[in-house]
């Protein structure tokens, strides 16, 4: 396995994996703990973890952007894919998997 700081493609990568994996964690549990249950801290501690892999997402975006010479369109895309469940994922097979990203 690449380390993490092997480069910027890498760190994005998985950077987004953990926000993806993040927004749902809050979506799915910290959201049904505060509402269902009573327990705010829930979304408090997983929210504010949430904004913070949200942050680095977009930052390392922006470094990939750079470096790879994406349009627009595709910076685009990859802050779409962080608002959306699941959107980290499904850009990784949209413009990792394939071969002239």
């Amino acid at each position: 396995m690449k380390s993490f700081f092997s480069s910027p493609v890498t760190r994005f990568k998985y950077t987004g994996y953990a926000e993806a994996i993040s927004f749902l964690l809050l979506l799915g549990v910290a959201m049904p703990l505060k509402y269902g249950w009573g327990m705010p801290e829930a979304v408090k501690y997983m929210g504010w973890a949430h904004g913070v892999l949200f942050v680095a997402y977009l930052f390392f975006l922006l470094e990939v952007k750079s470096l790879m010479n994406w349009s627009f369109g595709k910076l685009v895309l990859g802050f779409v894919a962080a608002l959306i469940p699941f959107g980290p994922f499904l850009l990784e097979n949209a413009l990792w998997r394939r071969k002239d990203h």
